[in-house]
């Protein structure tokens, strides 16, 4: 059965899947991204959320937060009301969605 997660779970959430066994290491990715976010190089996952639900409405399934060519990057995927599972990339510090696709393309890139 597929719910909607609160943003205070899906942080949670967040830092459990994406890091898997290494959340038992001191400096975990929880640490990095809150020390990210302290240093004001991304901004809260809750405006991320935003600007992904004004792009593709939804039920958020999964967020991860990577790091690409030296910025953080934020990848949602939202299963759309018509059962399409799709992929939107946000630059986690500006919220500029930087690519949005499913499996056929629909969205396409920004």
């Amino acid at each position: 059965m597929m719910t909607s997660l609160r943003p205070a779970s899906l942080l949670l959430a967040l830092a459990a899947s994406a890091l898997g066994p290494a959340a038992a290491q001191p400096d975990d990715g929880h640490d990095r991204a809150l020390r990210a976010l302290r240093a004001g190089e991304i901004a809260p996952l809750p405006d991320i959320l935003a600007t992904v639900a004004e792009r593709v409405p939804g039920t958020v399934i999964e967020v991860e937060l990577e790091r690409r060519n030296g910025r953080y990057v934020y990848e949602v995927e939202v299963l759309t009301p018509q059962g399409m599972l799709v992929e939107t990339y946000v630059d986690a510090q500006d919220k500029r969605i930087l690519d949005s696709r499913d499996s056929t393309g629909e969205f396409g890139p920004e």
